[in-house]
């Protein structure tokens, strides 16, 4: 037994899920060329002045989409994390080839 109503409703579940992970892929992909900009050039893999700034402005815009404020701050804290991760890795992977 199929309801036609959750049916729809899980589809664009669905179709937002998937526009959620080609956009995470996008986002990715500039961080990533930031990690290679910022180890190229001597730059800190983190910037806390930075980060504190983009958590304010996503919080402010999840009030304003009636989304969870604390929910949009963990999640981009994450995805910072995570980008912090990348990019220290860029400075290693710099680092190893710098005497050669």
């Amino acid at each position: 037994m199929t309801d036609a109503t959750l049916t729809r409703y899980r589809q664009s579940i669905d179709n937002i899920d998937a526009a959620l992970v080609f956009m995470l892929a996008e986002r990715f992909k500039v961080t990533q060329a930031v990690g290679r900009y910022k180890a190229e050039s001597g730059l800190p893999p983190a910037d806390p002045g930075r980060e504190e700034a983009q958590i304010a402005r996503l919080r402010a815009l999840a009030q304003d989409a009636d989304l969870d404020p604390e929910f949009s701050e963990k999640f981009l804290r994450f995805i910072i994390d995570e980008v912090i991760r990348h990019h220290r890795q860029a400075q290693e992977a710099g680092a190893g080839t710098a005497g050669d």
